[in-house]
């Protein structure tokens, strides 16, 4: 696993230099937004057939959720991403707008040798434990518990973690805290966390590489990073205690019972849902935009490419594994649109 060649990071870049080409004929209308590098395989895709369609382009910096809020906050881009979703009192502070624009899913993946993708099943405790630093080795009693039959080497064990501020660290954590006690009171649910176990890394591409290159590490990816790069992911035991894998139809059993209507500023997180078929770290993506903009045109543009990708991006969201919205979501976030984001005092939404 060490020499993968990380072809979805090669991918990546081709088609952010494809976006970026923008430049000389369509620059003014590109548009401008940074953030969750959760998403960020699927916004690269779409902005590629966006700009083959239209010519507008797309500049996105996935440089994770904390900055792109800070980005949005400061104005420095039309729209921010998150996977981390604000409270209606935070958007209302920083008079900013959210909403869903995709589901996905949160996959540990290991390096341990000689075991296959999706042949270790580990469960929320465990995975607790191991970023805690209680449990050090691959044979320790409670992963071989859960692992009858699979041989595992007495192998250190390196947790690899997210360093900078992120959703995926966000979803992680939250769902470690909601499954184990101490996890809660030791580390938190946050963006950002003091972990007091193992090794750092910038990005989904930054754990997907450290984890390749580490024996006996563990680290959390969006799926697509795992999926792409062909990594040893393990299956996880849910809430109902079902062992699942990480595939669209678990990503969807936890995304079904959401209840977007009555969700204020569409604050959502689907972490440990029930279901015997329900991925428990799955998570939604989130738009930030200003409810009232500054540059009309640069805000209508970004609207019309979200409505672009939420009318001809499903069939790519799903072959990159993420969950695409339904429609009922979608009519409530475009009523959304029409009456939160303002110019003049006048929806720019129509």
């Amino acid at each position: 696993m060490k020499d993968t060649g990380f072809k979805l990071r090669s991918w990546l870049w081709t088609a952010a230099l494809g976006v970026a080409c923008a430049a000389g004929t369509a620059a003014a209308a590109d548009i401008s937004g940074a953030g969750a590098t959760f998403p960020y395989p699927i916004y690269a895709k779409w902005a590629e057939a966006y700009k083959q369609a239209t010519n507008v382009g797309l500049n996105y910096q996935s440089i994770g959720s904390g900055g792109g809020i800070k980005q949005i906050q400061a104005s420095t881009v039309t729209f921010g991403a998150s996977d981390k979703p604000l409270k209606p009192e935070d958007l209302a502070a920083s008079n900013l707008v959210q909403w869903p624009m995709i589901i996905g899913g949160v996959v540990p993946v290991v390096n341990i040798p000689g075991v296959e993708p999706g042949k270790i099943t580990l469960d929320g405790p465990t995975v607790a434990s191991i970023y805690l630093g209680d449990i050090a080795k691959w044979d320790d009693a409670r992963i071989k518990a859960l692992n009858p039959g699979l041989k595992l080497p007495s192998l250190a064990i390196a947790p690899v973690y997210r360093s900078d501020g992120s959703g995926t660290n966000f979803l992680f954590t939250t769902y470690l805290s909601d499954v184990s006690a101490t996890f809660k009171d030791k580390v938190g649910a946050d963006a950002s966390v003091q972990w007091p176990a193992g090794i750092g890394a910038k990005g989904n591409e930054g754990v997907a590489q450290m984890t390749a290159q580490t024996s006996g590490a563990i680290g959390y990816v969006e799926y697509a990073y795992a999926k792409q790069n062909k990594m040893t992911y393990a299956k996880l035991k849910n809430k109902d205690g079902a062992a699942v894998a990480p595939e669209i139809k678990a990503f969807q059993a936890a995304a079904g019972n959401a209840d977007w209507a009555h969700a204020p500023g569409y604050y959502l997180v689907l972490t440990n849902q029930p279901g015997k078929e329900s991925w428990p770290i799955t998570g939604a993506s989130f738009i930030l935009m200003h409810t009232t903009v500054q540059d009309a045109d640069a805000s209508l543009t970004a609207l019309k490419f979200f409505d672009w990708a939420y009318k001809n991006g499903a069939d790519m969201a799903t072959a990159l594994d993420y969950v695409p919205l339904p429609k009922s979501v979608i009519d409530l976030v475009q009523k959304t649109w029409g009456t939160s984001i303002l110019a003049n005092g006048k929806p720019i939404w129509k």
